[in-house]
């Protein structure tokens, strides 16, 4: 089994941890990190963009001149699209994004990530993520002394920690239940509290709820 050092909240070493290496020390599969980083992006786009067609253009519906004598095609609208103002011809629409990619993919994406992290040295795990106040200011002193200043700080029902990284600019907190894969490749470091870890690794072994990478 793969070993992880776990550390406190002044960075020094505190014992060692025993991990799967199916979580932690899998194959890292960088077509799956791609196509579950496409997946949730798409997701979250909005698909709002539109423009209006010929027939939402508000316009006379007068004949722009008499058919015959004037030299000019026979135009019987303002509204046609070339015409300035006139409607957009096969413009975006409002739509969505999103699509399907297979649960058993976005937990390979998932086991991907975490070795990746595992492999470079960028995942650390805490003890406890235990603060005793609501403070930006005593966070950042612990991300530094632990040297994490730029990390995703993960862990389970922790309001403290939660209310603490809010205003953090380079670094975020992200409850357990929601680990996934764009989140964790979007900064250079993975902070987890030893008992979230835990519960992804039962998650990712098939013994915990469904993953939600």
């Amino acid at each position: 089994m793969a070993k992880l050092n776990v550390i406190d909240l002044e960075g020094k070493s505190v014992g060692e941890l025993d991990v799967a290496d199916e979580v932690f020390a899998s194959e890292i599969k960088e077509h799956l990190l791609w196509e579950v980083v496409r997946f949730q992006r798409a997701a979250r786009r909005r698909g709002t963009a539109s423009v209006k067609e010929r027939g939402e253009i508000v316009r006379s519906g007068a004949k722009i001149f008499k058919q015959k004598g004037t030299g000019n095609a026979r135009h019987g609208s303002r509204r046609a699209n070339i015409f300035r103002g006139g409607g957009q011809v096969h413009g975006p629409r409002p739509r969505s994004y999103a699509f399907h990619v297979n649960k058993k993919v976005r937990a390979g994406a998932l086991r991907s990530a975490l070795s990746l992290r595992a492999a470079e040295g960028n995942l650390l795990v805490v003890r406890d993520f235990g603060l005793p106040e609501i403070k930006t200011k005593a966070l950042t002193q612990v991300l530094g002394k632990i040297d994490a200043p730029k990390a995703l700080l993960v862990d389970g029902d922790n309001r403290n920690l939660a209310l603490s990284a809010r205003n953090l600019t380079s670094a975020s907190f992200l409850d357990v239940r929601g680990m996934n894969v764009y989140d964790i490749l979007r900064f250079p470091k993975l902070v987890m509290s030893e008992s979230s870890l835990r519960q992804v690794e039962a998650r990712l072994l098939g013994r915990g709820e469904g993953d939600k990478a």
